[in-house]
């Protein structure tokens, strides 16, 4: 199956260093707003995901959700996370460490459209 969200070497460096610190980590991509369009990641269970949210699947073991609105326009797209330096104008913990995650993405090819990974619906 081909991943929906994927992961470079150096944002999972970040993550590595945030869970030893915080725990098990979650992820939710901002749809904009005051925290602009960047993936959050969050201690897993500070972000309330409802059944408004969808879960993509998982990088390093830490879920990743959009809102399903979100997922409307981005499902033919796979996303990758990486690392910028400089800090960014959100609650996403590597904020302090002068970091910020973000998201580039890729349209699927029409051959990868019928093998992608399953997402799931929160059902409340």
């Amino acid at each position: 199956m081909i991943p929906r969200v994927t992961i470079s070497k150096e944002a999972s460096e970040v993550v590595s260093q945030l869970k030893t610190r915080f725990g098990d980590l979650m992820f939710h991509q901002s749809g904009g707003c005051c925290d602009g369009s960047q993936p959050m990641c969050f201690e897993k269970g500070d972000f309330k995901v409802g059944s408004s949210d969808v879960c993509l699947g998982t990088i390093d073991g830490c879920e990743f959700w959009m809102s399903k609105d979100q997922f409307e326009y981005w499902q033919y797209t796979q996303l990758h996370i990486h690392l910028s330096a400089g800090r960014g104008s959100s609650f996403s913990l590597e904020i302090p460490m002068g970091l910020r995650f973000m998201t580039h993405s890729r349209l699927f090819t029409a051959e990868e459209l019928p093998n992608l990974e399953p997402v799931n619906f929160l059902v409340d």
